[in-house]
Order: structure tokens, then sequence, then C-alpha cells
């Protein structure tokens, strides 16, 4: 069942990714934390995420703008050191409280609730009319790059800020498709070390007992099939409703994240 719910998460999620600027990393990786610790999860998505944006630079990275990505993703890729350095501080916390939905066991953790916190912050940037267009100038790029970057090594979550930043710098939406995928790709190659030499180095036994590298492979070809989806779809798709229909799920995830339930 695992297999299937990851399978049609990754295809979906990756085609709406690239029309929106993120929520591969958002939405797959409360799907990965059913089955896994919610830190593993993060980590597991990273690993999709890294491998489906290869793949996007081969559809569409040759549109990217250089000078913005050097501003933006160096930047970037250092704070994803410190945020993925949290992270793995994080997930050795004792839970914050226990209980019983039905049958099942739920757990709350601080890490738990803090990507929630963000998960439900990053929704209201999709959702609110004035958070959608709110943007700042290039002075800010850097800037940008760090808060996207940190949030990105801590909770994946890093697109939505990304957007915020680079969506009206006049770049047209090939250009901007892109600029974001180069920017996302450096940000993985960074978050992706501190990962390998933590978490999931110390824990990398259990893991294949678990099947968690199967299910990577899955979701990544369905990752890539979801993007080879989206790319024939570049122009013809709706932004808003694009933007609406991932605001509402970021939420319900966000959610049921922060109540211990996935």
């Amino acid at each position: 069942m695992e297999y299937i719910i990851i399978s049609i998460t990754a295809i979906l999620v990756a085609a709406l990714t690239l029309f929106s600027g993120f929520g591969l990393g958002s939405l797959l990786m409360p799907v990965f934390a059913i089955f896994f610790p919610v830190e593993i999860a993060i980590a597991a998505t990273a690993v999709v995420h890294f491998a489906n944006n290869i793949f996007k630079i081969i559809l569409v990275g040759r549109g990217a703008n250089i000078k913005i990505v050097a501003l933006f993703a160096l930047p970037a890729g250092a704070a994803a050191v410190g945020g993925a350095l949290l992270l793995n501080y994080m997930s050795d916390v004792e839970p914050l409280l226990s209980y019983n939905l039905g049958s099942r066991i739920c757990t709350i953790t601080a890490a738990r609730l803090v990507i929630a916190a963000l998960i439900i912050l990053f929704a209201f940037f999709e959702l609110i009319p004035y958070l959608k267009r709110f943007s700042l100038g290039k002075k800010w790029i850097p800037i940008g790059g760090i808060l996207s970057g940190f949030f990105g090594g801590l909770s994946g979550h890093q697109g939505a800020l990304r957007t915020m930043f680079l969506v009206k710098l006049g770049m047209t939406k090939e250009v901007f498709v892109g600029t974001v995928v180069v920017s996302a790709v450096i940000v993985d190659i960074f978050r992706l070390s501190v990962y390998g030499m933590t978490f999931l180095k110390l824990e990398s036994g259990a893991l294949q007992s678990e099947g968690l590298l199967n299910l990577i492979i899955v979701g990544t070809i369905a990752a890539f099939l979801g993007s080879f989806i989206g790319s024939r779809l570049l122009k013809k798709v709706t932004m808003e409703t694009i933007h609406a229909i991932v605001g509402i799920m970021l939420l319900l995830l966000g959610a049921a994240l922060g109540l211990g339930v996935v």
C-alpha cells in the first residue's frame, strides 16, 4: 500500500511543483512521515527531490538565469547546512505528548510541531491574496536565499520563500522555472551532505530492513513521470488553480502533522 500512496503522490505533486515553484518536498514529506520518523521522512524526500530536480534540469534547466542562481542559491546552500544540523539536533529530543486515536498511538514531537507550523505558514503564501502578491527587490535576493535554504534544510519547505523572492523579478515563466530548479539542486546538495553524515548514516541498517530505499526509488521514478507530464503542460495550466490546491493541501497536512496523526 505504501508504494501505491507514495507513487500517486509523487506523480501528482511533481507535476504541480513544476508550475508552482514548490510542492514536491512540501507534500511528499508528510506521506513518507506516515511510514517513517519525521526526520527520516525529510531526508528521504530530499533524495527524491534532488533526483527529480536533476531530471527537471534536463527538461527545463537551460532557461535558468545564472546570475540570479548565484545570488540566491549559494547563500541558500550554506544556510541549508545550518537548518539540517538543527533538524539532526531536534531529532534526539523526547516526544512532547502521545495519545491514542482509536487503535493508533499518535506522537507529538518538537520537530513535528516546528515543521507543521512551517507547512501552515507557507500555505498562507498560497491562499492569502496579499501574501501571494508579496515580493521583494533584487537587493533582497541573498537574504531570501538564506531564509529559503535554512528552512529547506530544517523541514524541506524552501519553495514558498524561494517563489516569494524570485517571482517578481521580471523573468518569463520558462526562465523562472529553470532558475528555481537549478537553485533547488544546489540546496539539495548541501542538505543531503548533512543528512548523509547524521541520522541517515546512523540508521542505515534499520532503514534498509524497513524498505525505505525501495520506496525512495519508486518515489523517484514516479516523480520523473510527473515532471515529464508537467513539462508538457507548462504553457496550458492556470496558476491560480494550482496555488489554491497546493495551499489547501498544505493546511490539511500541516494540521495532521502537528497533531501527530502523520
